[in-house]
């Protein structure tokens, strides 16, 4: 692990923090043992000495006994009684102090006080009934194991919230060789880091997809390219006739039609990246297409409302012109009716055939049907779909009673 590694300086932490609190711990420790020694010993000590004081003079009379008893110190003159204390197992030395041949204890059984004194072979104890050992060094454990366990918990938390961000370095080493592919699994999370990794595979399999639809791109470019020039190349060693050049001729305006599409189609990748869009009228759309088209003013029966759209001029036109494009090229009386409704659908109608596939096949780039004409490449309804996306917008199709209706619906904000 590199010591400029965020997950170094993560552990580095952590190993401070768990430093810190078990030198705290400790210090806390050793601080309220002393304190408690200190109590015991302000409080014991002058009484271990006044007995012993009294057992030097006059020995421990009844009316010695008695004052001790008053102070809560009850006097234990039972062996056994006296024995049951120093030899149970549970009894614990809560301060000793030696003085040449005198030892003076404080012993705790069970939370209980005893006062032991030894003095040259004589045993003396006494009960102080008014004093409860409380162990500090318990309740220190506790606090102290919260705190372990807080710091474990918050240490493991963030190495597993900043994980992610290994997954994408490591990644993004292999971004650039074309490597797409990216698995994270905990995709319900919220924080930053794990939407920062969703973001990353979701772009990843946008970066993936248009890999793989520019390689079936330039494969059908090669497709289509392929058939005028190899027919060019043919005609070209024929000799010079008037057939023979018109056929060059018509290869030539096939080359140029292809490349006005693959035109349209650079420009339309080109402007979707950052579509600006205002309020246009739909007859000053349409007067625009009809004009990129040349139509004469008879072709376009006109039954719709002029309403207002939130679109980006430019390639709204574009696709507007392609539907009506399509629309008389494969109309039985070539001419198309445009229509609006109630729910702000723009509606081309045209009477006809009804397409052979579903409408989502013509979104495909260079999508092959018996219907093609000889002067498209299937890459009309592509650039329609794409333009509408990128304004909000979708196509639809319905074929009614010999009728073709493709309509351009608003998109809702769920389906976006």
């Amino acid at each position: 692990m590199k010591k400029e590694s965020i997950f170094f300086t993560i552990t580095i932490s952590f190993v401070i923090s768990l430093f810190l609190v078990i030198a705290s711990f400790l210090a806390l420790v050793f601080h309220t043992q002393e304190d408690k020694e200190k109590q015991l010993s302000k409080k014991y000590l002058p009484v271990a000495k006044m007995v012993l004081e009294q057992q030097r003079k006059n020995g421990l009379t009844k009316f010695f006994v008695e004052s001790l008893s008053n102070m809560d110190m009850d006097f234990i003159d039972d062996i056994g009684q006296m024995n049951a204390v120093l030899f149970n197992p549970k009894t614990k030395i809560a301060l000793e102090r030696r003085y040449r041949t005198i030892l003076i204890r404080v012993l705790d059984l069970n939370g209980e006080s005893f006062l032991f004194i030894k003095n040259d072979g004589l045993l003396i104890m006494f009960k102080d009934s008014d004093y409860k050992h409380v162990n500090p060094l318990l309740y220190l454990s506790v606090v102290f194991a919260v705190l372990f366990m807080a710091i474990v918990l918050s240490f493991i938390t963030t190495w597993k919230k900043l994980y992610p961000i290994k997954l994408l370095k490591d990644k993004v080493k292999t971004l650039g060789e074309e490597d797409f592919d990216f698995e994270y699994y905990n995709t319900t999370a919220q924080d930053e880091v794990s939407q920062l990794a969703i973001e990353f595979k979701n772009t990843a399999k946008k970066l993936k997809d248009i890999k793989e639809s520019r390689n079936v791109f330039i494969r059908n470019i090669m497709h289509e390219l392929k058939t005028p020039i190899t027919k060019g190349k043919f005609l070209s060693e024929l000799e010079n006739s008037d057939e023979n050049a018109e056929k060059m001729r018509r290869v030539f305006t096939r080359l140029e039609s292809l490349i006005s599409e693959f035109t349209q189609i650079e420009e339309l990748i080109s402007s979707t990246k950052n579509v600006i869009k205002n309020n246009y009228f739909l007859g000053d759309i349409i007067d625009n297409a009809e004009d990129m088209l040349m139509l004469e003013d008879n072709v376009i029966i006109s039954e719709y409302e002029n309403k207002k759209l939130n679109v980006n001029f430019k390639l709204f036109c574009v696709a507007v012109k392609n539907l009506i494009d399509n629309a008389i090229k494969y109309s039985d009386n070539k001419k198309v009716t445009i229509k609006t409704n109630d729910k702000d659908e723009i509606i081309f109608e045209n009477s006809g055939k009804g397409l052979a596939y579903p409408l989502e096949n013509y979104f495909e780039p260079f999508f092959a049907n018996e219907n093609k004409s000889k002067n498209s490449f299937g890459l009309g309804l592509y650039i329609v779909n794409s333009i509408l996306r990128a304004n909000d917008c979708m196509l639809k199709y319905e074929y009614i009673n010999g009728i073709n209706i493709f309509k351009i619906v608003k998109l809702e904000k769920k389906d976006k």
